[in-house]
């Protein structure tokens, strides 16, 4: 087979660090331009600066190689020769159609130079403009797929089965329900139907390979109550204390984040199962930083946490009562068990006996899912929800943001649980929009 010659932009390198070792018995090569916005990156305290300086580190790490030097290429494993790319004569090719005012444009210049030399190049590019470019000047391009899954085909968390009655009525006289299907994940939801519109909802046991009854709720939960199978099956996962990741995903006013809030509070306030409360989105404004808000780190949060301050005093009006939202509200901020926190400043942190929620998940990567699961200390739990469908970071995509990459990793593991979210709950305007627009 025929060596390529891979050309990786930055976006690639930033998205996952190891990325120059997933190309086997390929050539890897690394443009000067590319290495110039790494190194402008690598003084960010954020997930993306720590990724630049992982990058650098590891490429000046193969200095040390014995086999050949940087611009010859050095061989890694798996086949792979790394090299960077520097051409001295950039201003000389005049047959180069872009003007080089822009460092992109530089990186695909020396892909151009590199095919001119007879190689078999292909530009690496999470940007789609930049892939488009390639193609116009006759560049083959691709998406990085490494760390890509297919949303379409996402496990969903839970099935619809159609069963004789007399199964239905064995599963609530006995408590659970042997199951001959031998497909069924971990924690995965069933909702049992009969020709004679008998119905129940149970949960697969991995060990004992049985489907077994929701836990039960004597009340509502902090004034709330689940409104469709799907939320039954949600609120099921957040209070189960033996799983330990729970995904929830769906589009706007499913009730994601309403439903891990209410859980936590109850976890947290009424049995005191864990002893903190620990809310985080991802700052992904136009300007990737919070510093650009005036005042305390906590008076910069509360414009981002805005509808998580939203949502508990929904909470605490459906709990207290009318007049009282408020009080509940002042008494739950001021105890001092929950914490508003942004993504970036949860690396490096050990988070034990915690009810972690991650909201808008989709718009981090899989590193950074990874730096964040990873933070869970001892009797933690952390809880992902967000819309695959609504990513406002331009390097993802519904295939390889974290919540899409996370379900598919985990979805055969015991302390996991996961559950899509279809049916908008907020308003009848909400579920209309939420279809037609």
């Amino acid at each position: 087979m025929t060596r390529k010659t891979f050309v990786i932009d930055t976006n690639v390198l930033l998205h996952d660090p190891a990325a120059m070792g997933k190309f086997k018995e390929n050539d890897v090569v690394i443009p000067l331009g590319v290495l110039e916005e790494l190194d402008g990156m690598k003084r960010q305290s954020d997930e993306l600066g720590k990724n630049a300086r992982h990058v650098v580190r590891l490429i000046d790490s193969l200095k040390e190689r014995k086999q050949g030097d940087l611009h010859s290429g050095v061989p890694i494993e798996n086949g792979i020769t790394v090299r960077i790319f520097i051409d001295t004569k950039i201003c000389e090719k005049k047959t180069f159609p872009l003007p080089l005012d822009r460092n992109n444009n530089k990186i695909l210049l020396a892909a151009y130079q590199l095919k001119e030399k007879g190689e078999r190049v292909v530009l690496v590019s999470k940007d789609f403009v930049m892939r488009v470019k390639a193609e116009a000047i006759g560049i083959e391009a691709e998406d990085y797929e490494n760390l890509k899954v297919s949303y379409d085909r996402i496990y969903k968390g839970y099935r619809k089965l159609e069963v004789p009655k007399r199964e239905i009525d064995l599963f609530y006289k006995d408590g659970f329900l042997s199951t001959t299907v031998d497909d069924f994940h971990p924690n995965e939801y069933c909702h049992l139907v009969s020709p004679e519109h008998s119905s129940a909802i149970g949960k697969y046991n991995y060990d004992t390979k049985k489907l077994e009854p929701l836990l039960k709720m004597n009340r509502d939960i902090w004034g709330i109550h689940p409104l469709n199978v799907e939320q039954k099956c949600a609120l099921d996962l957040l209070l189960r204390d033996d799983i330990k990741l729970v995904c929830l995903l769906g589009q706007a006013g499913t009730g994601k984040t309403l439903l891990a809030l209410a859980a936590a509070l109850k976890k947290v306030f009424d049995e005191t199962v864990y002893s903190r409360i620990l809310i985080s989105r991802p700052i992904v404004p136009l300007g990737k930083d919070i510093g650009y808000l005036p005042g305390t780190k906590e008076e910069k949060l509360f414009h981002w946490m805005q509808p998580i301050y939203d949502n508990l005093e929904f909470l605490c009006q459906s709990t207290g009562g009318p007049g009282t939202g408020a009080e509940t509200q002042k008494w739950i901020l001021e105890s001092k068990k929950i914490e508003m926190e942004a993504v970036t400043y949860i690396r490096g942190r050990t988070l034990p006996r915690m009810f972690i929620i991650i909201d808008e998940a989709q718009n981090l990567t899989p590193h950074e899912v990874k730096t964040v699961i990873s933070r869970a200390g001892q009797g933690t739990k952390v809880i992902l929800t967000g819309d695959p469908s609504q990513i406002d970071n331009p390097y993802l995509d519904k295939d390889s943001n974290a919540l899409t990459y996370t379900v598919a990793r985990f979805k055969n593991q015991s302390i996991f649980g996961h559950m899509l979210l279809e049916k908008t709950e907020r308003s009848e305007l909400a579920a209309i929009a939420a279809d037609i627009l």
